[in-house]
């Protein structure tokens, strides 16, 4: 009896040891979000540090759907020129785009206000206050704010801000739209990949450069 229940408790020791050698695994990580402009070659990386203390539910989610894929082919679906870029609806995948913006992956996100919108922020799509008082998030749309909007400050959930290719951002803000703000030439994500920074920053660089011939061996890279 003894003997199992010493066992018992190894094992108990061992999986909580994993448990927190794993929740340590992503400290300092970043995400690599590739995006490639329908009819154009060049790859646009975009690397998000995470403000993992102020949105931790938030910032999980995010790196959740990523590994999963779910960002994977779905598109920014609503641009402002120079100033505000959104994605994460996988409804954005089809080419009707009657009901792009109204998708997710089934759930919510509790509301963790706390940071401002600041220039580079990102922060989760919710629905208006009237149907949706407790402020809560969309399950996986996003925004980024290509300038300081402080009329959203205490509003919405901000869980990151762009360390790199904010060109490359309000590049694609700058697209030609439709009348709902959705570019006519789409923006796809290619990949999002959760990275060390380094590691991140590397990768970054040989996309920028990258031939379109290399362009599938880049995005099929694992993550570290």
């Amino acid at each position: 009896m003894k003997k199992i229940l010493l066992l018992s408790l190894s094992l108990l020791c061992l999986c909580g040891g994993m448990n927190l050698l794993a929740s340590g695994n992503d400290d300092g990580k970043v995400a690599l979000i590739t995006v490639k402009i329908e009819n154009q070659d060049k790859l646009l990386p975009v690397i998000i540090e995470f403000y993992d203390t102020d949105a931790p539910q938030t910032v999980e989610n995010f790196k959740k759907l990523a590994r999963k894929g779910f960002y994977n082919g779905i598109a920014f679906h609503r641009v402002f020129p120079h100033l505000l870029v959104q994605a994460g609806d996988p409804l954005s995948r089809r080419k009707d785009r009657l009901r792009i913006g109204t998708g997710g992956p089934g759930y919510t996100l509790p509301a963790e206000i706390h940071r401002k919108h600041t220039v580079g922020a990102v922060a989760m799509s919710r629905l208006p206050d009237k149907i949706n008082p407790a402020r809560v998030s969309s399950g996986s749309q996003f925004y980024v704010c290509l300038k300081a909007m402080p009329n959203l400050d205490g509003q919405y959930t901000v869980f990151g801000h762009v360390a790199r290719g904010m060109d490359n951002l309000d590049k694609i803000s700058a697209l030609p739209a439709d009348s709902n703000d959705d570019p006519t030439d789409r923006p796809v994500i290619k990949s999002v990949k959760i990275l060390p920074r380094d590691a991140a920053e590397s990768l970054a660089l040989k996309e920028e450069n990258a031939k379109p011939s290399m362009f599938s061996k880049l995005l099929q890279l694992p993550e570290l």
